[in-house]
């Protein structure tokens, strides 16, 4: 499991938003929306070789795949025995900017990036999809994705019919606490403002996250806001950090201080709890709501085997299957059906809730808002001037 291996899938995604602030305080985030970069979909193709060539070159996240092991077929395994597919599969994704700069030439220039499929985070999978790099799905193909896909991840204001992308992971950002050396914490604003953790509280490097809980703990909509909205809320969080109630902002290390006591509260990703497997911390939903994301599934343009990843996207959008990759890897499983499945795969997990949210808390998750280029440079820059980053 990812969790027991010591390297979460969100722990190699903060590696990147470390980079982001960085580029942001000096204004060098990439460009994505320059005109030379920007592709037309349907006219950067070329011959799908999938008929005559059994091959697929996939590329994803370290910790993010089950592993054949003392008798453990896993997931890739058997798609390649039922397929009869060769995998390139290689965990070279270790954040989303650094990927990007792996094949923003190729993509930007309508060549080949020698991949079929790859796995990014929503707002770098909705910047592609927008410059026209990805290709669409066929809907014929992938009907597992359409008809299986868990309503809350339905209807994403980038991609709102699902046509280029599908959800390979999801996790929550809420907070956490340690119920042994703090009373129960509810809601961000706590954070916040409480005064019993001043001082010892720890809030996210990744502004889509902490940005987003901070709108919805003065009741805006993280998924549609204005500028004012905006600056409200990062002068809340300015606010916060002058008072002395924040003590860092962090990546997912805030984990070890939580368990010893150094940090009583925190804002925290899901998966990273349930990797801790410590029974003093726990995961909250906020009482504002809290904030759900994704790592997609895209084809790029040029791929060569696009059947063969529908081939692979809809295998992994069966219940059986995904109940499977969900047992080892202990991110929110996006496939309907996979928690009656996992009843076979491991009852333990069946009622995981940071694997299977209750159908009421998913109803608290918000996505953040799909932000244009000027925006992006905008809001990184105003965080990273509150974050010091």
């Amino acid at each position: 499991m990812a969790g027991s291996s010591g390297l979460s899938r969100r722990a190699v995604l903060r590696g990147g938003a470390g980079v982001a602030l960085g580029a942001a305080s000096l204004g060098v985030l990439p460009l994505f929306g320059t005109p030379d970069r920007k592709q037309d979909p349907a006219t950067c193709t070329t011959r799908d070789l999938s008929d005559s060539e059994r091959r697929l070159v996939v590329s994803n996240w370290p910790g993010y795949m089950d592993e054949d092991d003392d008798g453990y077929v896993s997931t890739l395994t058997e798609f390649q025995r039922r397929t009869g597919i060769d995998v390139s599969y290689t965990a070279d994704i270790n954040d989303n900017l650094e990927f990007f700069a792996k094949v923003v030439n190729q993509l930007g220039a309508c060549e080949s990036s020698k991949r079929d499929l790859f796995m990014l985070t929503d707002w770098m999978a909705a910047r592609m999809i927008q410059v026209g790099w990805i290709q669409p799905l066929d809907p014929a193909k992938v009907p597992n994705l359409h008809e299986n896909l868990i309503d809350s991840l339905r209807g994403v204001g980038w991609d709102p019919d699902r046509t280029y992308s599908a959800p390979w992971q999801s996790g929550l950002t809420g907070i956490a606490y340690n119920k042994a050396k703090v009373k129960e914490v509810r809601s961000f604003e706590e954070l916040l403002s409480r005064p019993d953790l001043k001082g010892r509280v720890t809030l996210l490097t990744e502004m889509r996250d902490t940005m987003g809980l901070t709108l919805l703990a003065q009741g805006d909509d993280p998924e549609e806001f204005t500028e004012d909205q905006w600056s409200n809320a990062i002068d809340r969080i300015r606010k916060a950090r002058a008072d002395g109630q924040i003590r860092a902002f962090t990546g997912n290390d805030y984990i070890q201080d939580l368990a010893a006591g150094n940090v009583l509260a925190c804002e925290a990703w899901s998966g990273d709890v349930a990797a801790a497997e410590d029974e003093n911390l726990v995961f909250v939903a906020p009482e504002e709501g809290q904030m759900i994301w994704s790592d997609n599934m895209l084809v790029p343009n040029l791929s060569t085997h696009q059947a063969h990843a529908e081939e692979w996207i809809n295998y992994y959008y069966e219940p059986e299957v995904a109940a499977k990759l969900a047992a080892w890897v202990w991110y929110i499983c996006p496939v309907k059906g996979a928690q009656e499945a996992m009843e076979k795969v491991d009852p333990s997990l069946v009622d995981n809730p940071l694997i299977f949210p209750t159908a009421e808390s998913l109803a608290t998750t918000h996505a953040f808002m799909a932000l244009e280029e000027f925006q992006v440079r905008a809001y990184e820059k105003d965080y990273a001037d509150v974050t010091g980053g």
